[in-house]
């Protein structure tokens, strides 16, 4: 991995195919979940906390393979051979990628097996396994079998008329071998057995039963154990959990169809049975059985992994949830809210000055106050918003139906293919439209990923608008989960630039001067590299430079090769990359002054922060793009300016200096793609985030 050999300006090749220069984004993408599953081991978070994180792991690894080894596999298909910028083949990305995850696999139920289970225990919670049931416990898990449960299940013996189901993307099954024939004669080798979605996968043992108020089963453990009831006079020889992933993503060809909304409907109903791509099983799962499974599903030993306990691992995070144990957990904190916007005229607030909140720290109820004091007020005409996610009990979509139903002239634009989301958000539309608002798919071709909103008011003889834009969703679960700025501000300029990139999304036109917002995909890639290079001679020229950003994922060649020329310029460059990061940093001769760091916590950091010092006239932008090709080519997305000058130096002090800070433990990228954690020892050091918990709520 180390520095590159040869001509010291071959690094900046066109193709960059140099494997020394960039990571390969799968895999970086894995070492990302590795470093939310070390959160699993670290003693210093709660022990609750730690299950959750694990549960987190595994539900990354299941998107992991429903997006990128599917995409993989697809690209494959088409006859895709050569290797990419990192350098890799598509051949060669699967495998480095199988070795990464069995590594994993291997982590997460070694670290629920060995470290957590007994540390539960410890603390009076049982996750109680088959062999641990007392007489008792038995005798009440069977009773609940029959009563609750048996009568939900459907056993499928396999034969000519009964061939092999359709399996359910990412549900638990089992595969039973039987032995003896049935009522009509038939000699079934081997029958499935579906768990249901309707029952919860963790159920509590009553008090009565256990030993604590906190003794927990899968229902796993329970179909197993009485498995045999539902094959009366055959003789059950084995019985073992599988689960098959599919490839979760839709694909429309939106210049082709004339309806998008009526397209995805037509692509979701098929989702849930797509091609399959990663198959579980119970690691006591006989060859046999396991090859037969292999061959109805299409798939390898390469995409089969074994597991050392329950193949729907996630549904542990119930444990969480249903523990009320409260010490065990993160503590509770109550979000901040300036007092000059919980006053009445909110409005006037807004006039006065631009408005900066940091969520989860800083509440995200002044932004539902803003909508709901517009809802309320007859000043008020029109209200434009744009939607990418926003929960299936979305108060703000509550606000809007009220709002048209008041009179108010409201428009929407529903991103209806935000990955995962797209069914709720087709609902979504449809309630708003027979609300009276009028809903707007985003562009052919682009994801309407903007986080945007515009209030127009009538004050005396004049229209005023009052703008939000922020770097996160409109979603109230994530506001209280994710780490995000939104600004808030009646600044005529910055609010027609808003008016006129709605204009742009709705309507028809050319692209339309803005004069403080920039836009992707017409202008955010070129705005970055010329601030970039005007750092990069500021170093040249003797000038202090520097370039600081935070943002989820980096993987633009052009972007990491101008970072690559001024770090070789001389220009100081720090980011805080919570995901993927394909760019090297600290390979002498190369990017000796870049520096990478990811913080990792009970919140997701989320915020889009881009900095840059421009000799003495600093620049401080807040953004809903990552510096990733689908952002910046593909993708409707804002980056706009924080002018008030007090307010962009707290967001640069919280979104990256203190990263940074020699106070915080916080993770460190390696020249190899490794991460070593760096800050004081454990006693002394501080989590980045319950630091701005103590600072913002607690002040």
């Amino acid at each position: 991995m180390g520095q590159p050999t040869g001509d010291p300006t071959s690094w900046e090749q066109d193709d960059l195919h140099d494997s020394r220069l960039l990571f390969n984004r799968e895999i970086s993408l894995l070492t990302f979940t590795r470093r939310v599953l070390e959160l699993a081991r670290d003693e210093q978070i709660p022990l609750l906390e730690r299950l959750r994180f694990l549960c987190i792991s595994c539900t990354n690894l299941d998107e992991f393979f429903e997006v990128r080894v599917a995409s993989i596999r697809q690209r494959m298909q088409y006859g895709a051979t050569q290797p990419g910028p990192d350098g890799l083949t598509p051949q060669d990305t699967l495998a480095a990628i199988r070795k990464t995850v069995l590594e994993l696999i291997e982590t997460q139920y070694r670290v629920l097996n060995k470290e957590l289970m007994p540390a539960l225990a410890d603390q009076g919670i049982h996750v109680v396994r088959r062999d641990e049931w007392t007489k008792r416990q038995n005798r009440w898990l069977h009773h609940h079998f029959r009563r609750q449960i048996m009568p939900v299940l459907s056993p499928l013996g396999l034969d000519p008329a009964h061939p092999f189901p359709r399996i359910l993307n990412k549900s638990l099954n089992f595969a039973v071998t039987l032995e003896g024939r049935d009522a009509f004669g038939r000699d079934c080798g081997i029958a499935l057995v579906r768990a249901p979605r309707s029952l919860p996968r963790i159920i509590r043992i009553p008090r009565s039963y256990s030993r604590g108020p906190n003794d927990f089963v899968f229902l796993s453990s329970i179909i197993h154990a009485f498995i045999d009831e539902l094959f009366p006079g055959m003789k059950v020889r084995g019985c073992y959990q599988f689960r098959v992933t599919r490839n979760s993503e839709l694909f429309v060809d939106e210049e082709e169809v004339e309806d998008l909304a009526r397209a995805l409907e037509g692509q979701l109903f098929g989702r849930g049975f797509a091609e399959a791509v990663r198959l579980e099983v119970a690691d006591n799962c006989p060859a046999a059985t396991l090859e037969y499974l292999m061959k109805h599903f299409d798939l390898g030993e390469s995409d089969t992994y074994a597991c050392d306990g329950p193949v729907n691992l996630n549904r542990m995070i119930a444990v969480c949830d249903l523990t009320e144990r409260p010490e065990l957990k993160y503590p509770p904190f109550q979000p901040r809210t300036p007092p000059q916007l919980e006053r009445h005229d909110l409005f006037t607030s807004i006039r006065r000055r631009d408005w900066v909140l940091h969520h989860p720290y800083d509440s995200f109820q002044p932004v539902l106050d803003l909508v709901h004091h517009a809802t309320s007020d007859p000043q008020v005409l029109a209200i434009k918003q744009t939607l990418y996610r926003t929960g299936t009990d979305s108060p703000l979509v509550a606000l809007l139906i009220e709002a048209a139903r008041a009179g108010k002239d409201v428009t929407v634009i529903v991103e209806l293919r935000a990955r995962f989301d797209e069914e709720a958000n087709i609902s979504l539309a449809t309630r708003l439209q027979e609300a009276g608002v009028q809903v707007v798919y985003g562009v052919v071709g682009h994801k309407a990923h903007a986080k945007m909103m515009l209030i127009v008011r009538r004050e005396g003889n004049q229209l005023r608008r009052y703008a939000h834009l922020g770097t996160g969703n409109y979603h109230h679960g994530t506001a209280r989960a994710y780490t995000d700025w939104s600004l808030i501000t009646a600044n005529s300029e910055v609010c027609q630039d808003v008016h006129r990139v709605f204009q742009q999304m709705t309507g028809l036109g050319k692209v339309q001067a803005l004069k403080h917002i920039v836009q992707s995909p017409f202008a955010l890639h070129d705005f970055l590299l010329k601030r970039i290079e005007r750092e990069a001679r500021n170093a040249r020229e003797g000038k202090p430079a520097l370039i600081a950003a935070k943002m989820n994922s980096l993987t633009e060649r052009n972007i990491i090769r101008a970072l690559y020329r001024a770090s070789r310029a001389g220009v100081t460059v720090r980011l805080v990359v919570r995901g993927i990061c394909c760019l090297r940093p600290g390979v002498s001769g190369l990017s000796e002054t870049i520096r990478v760091r990811s913080i990792l916590g009970r919140f997701l950091e989320h915020s889009r922060i881009f900095h840059f010092a421009n000799d003495g006239a600093p620049e401080t932008f807040a953004a809903s793009a990552d510096w990733m090709e689908r952002n910046l080519f593909q993708r409707v997305e804002t980056c706009f300016p924080i002018l008030d000058a007090e307010a962009a130096e707290r967001v640069r002090a919280e979104s990256i200096d203190l990263a940074f800070d020699d106070r915080v433990v916080a993770l460190e990228l390696q020249p190899d793609g490794t991460y070593h954690r760096v800050g004081p020892k454990k006693k002394s050091a501080e989590d980045a985030q319950e630091l701005l918990i103590r600072k913002i709520c607690h002040a």
